[in-house]
């Protein structure tokens, strides 16, 4: 009798424990956490641009890891390209922000890169799905499959993007935009 009681005990916590798991929400940011939240916050809010757009695309390019260098050579957190970068210090005159920086220091790194973000974004109009396409293939390249209707730029046919790697790409940014957003309420 003892050991059939203590079983039912044991049954009752692990099926309450169960639901408090899956049932509250909370648990889930454990999976998906949201490092330099100060810096995305400001510099997201400097250059108008959506933090969680920031954090999912730093998630996708480096999950949160610095002084990450990719083997075609883009730096940092948000890994810019060499010569992406070098327009967009020139673009955009930030007196703190050089190019032997943007490696190893997150704030520098997530400025330009969401400067970079925010031009892109008024290059495409607002269009936050062919932004992320930009970001990784590059906007002279959306440009074209849009005026060739190679691409419609929309969520419903990202399937469409002529390139696999951007194509994947922008599938896993918007994965992580949308727990983001679910997951919390405010940046």
């Amino acid at each position: 009798m003892k050991w059939l009681r203590k079983k039912r005990v044991l049954l009752l916590l692990f099926v309450g424990f169960t639901a408090i798991l899956f049932l509250g929400t909370h648990w889930m940011s454990w999976f998906y956490p949201i490092h330099y939240k100060e810096e995305i916050r400001r510099h997201s809010l400097t250059y108008e641009m959506d933090p969680f757009l920031v954090a999912s695309i730093i998630r996708v390019e480096t999950n949160y890891k610095t002084g990450r260098e990719s083997k075609k050579g883009a730096l940092g957190l948000m890994q810019l390209m060499p010569d992406t970068a070098k327009w967009a210090l020139e673009k955009a005159k930030l007196p703190k922000v050089s190019l032997e920086r943007l490696k190893e220091e997150p704030s520098s790194n997530i400025e330009l890169g969401t400067w970079y973000l925010s031009t892109l974004s008024k290059q495409f109009d607002g269009n936050r799905i062919a932004v992320i396409a930009a970001y990784n293939a590059g906007p002279g390249k959306v440009q074209s499959w849009l005026d060739a209707g190679q691409w419609d730029g929309t969520e419903a046919s990202v399937k469409d993007i002529p390139f696999g790697e951007t194509r994947h790409y922008v599938q896993r940014v918007i994965y992580y935009y949308d727990q983001y957003t679910e997951l919390y309420s405010e940046f």
